[in-house]
């Protein structure tokens, strides 16, 4: 991939107007009579970034976007295991809040309010508006001069600060949700890093995944700390994993080369 100079400036114009035009889509959406269950439009921003972007840079944006769509590889390997990520996220995020507190948080789908293949299948179009910005266009732009690890770890703080309203709550609860982001994009960019197809269903898989998991098992939307705490503990568990799958690859390979050469 062939990504020339002058990064920052686009990394720069992406995330102002994700951050912008999201904060204006939030405070339209009570208009529109949307439900957030369903999708948030906050999700769109980070779509339009990828819009401005292309029509300012168009060439960087097409070689960064190559492979978030269509393309050649397999890609059923990372969806399972990025799915199971999903699941193994959430489940071990709400056994923990179970354990500690004696409660079990579950709502059942016909209690969300609105179509349960509905809110799924707007739930993944919000998750890829959101991931077209920041794992298949800002990864790939960011993967250009720095580690996968570096890369993701920017795209993460970047990404949990455009969430703009979670730094209404207290301390606590702000950690826990950064700590959550920083390392969900550091799992996803572990994931991510070297696959040619299908990048941006595979990151909204994930994405989706773990939002409806949340809506389901979780109670972090209340605005209390400790499943947001726990949520980002199993996030980084997560990411830790996931560096190490990349470690132990890299090793067999470099082991597998040294005997035949």
């Amino acid at each position: 991939m062939k990504i020339r100079t002058h990064l920052w400036p686009v990394v720069a114009v992406f995330f102002t107007v994700a951050l912008l035009t999201s904060g204006l889509l939030g405070a339209l959406q009570p208009m529109t009579g949307i439900p957030t269950v369903v999708i948030q439009l906050t999700q769109l921003g980070p779509l339009l970034g990828v819009v401005v972007v292309a029509l300012c840079w168009p060439v960087r944006t097409r070689e960064a976007l190559a492979g978030a769509v269509g393309g050649r590889g397999g890609t059923w390997a990372p969806l399972l295991l990025l799915s199971v990520t999903a699941v193994l996220v959430i489940g071990a995020a709400a056994a923990g809040y179970g354990l500690l507190t004696g409660d079990v948080r579950a709502t059942a789908p016909a209690d969300l309010g609105n179509p349960f293949v509905l809110i799924v299948v707007a739930q993944f179009a919000g998750a890829c508006a959101e991931e077209i910005g920041w794992r298949c266009l800002l990864q790939p732009l960011l993967r250009t001069r720095l580690g996968v690890v570096a890369a993701s770890v920017v795209v993460g703080v970047l990404w949990g600060v455009w969430h703009l309203p979670v730094f209404a709550h207290d301390a606590a609860y702000v950690v826990g949700f950064l700590l959550a982001a920083v390392s969900m994009s550091v799992a996803l960019g572990v994931a991510l890093d070297g696959v040619r197809a299908q990048r941006l269903v595979l990151a909204g898989a994930f994405h989706t995944l773990t939002n409806l998991g949340m809506l389901l098992f979780m109670d972090e939307e209340s605005g209390v700390a400790l499943p947001m705490i726990l949520f980002g503990c199993a996030c980084l568990v997560a990411a830790v994993a996931w560096l190490g799958r990349r470690t132990s690859i890299a090793a067999v390979r470099e082991n597998v080369r040294s005997r035949l050469g």
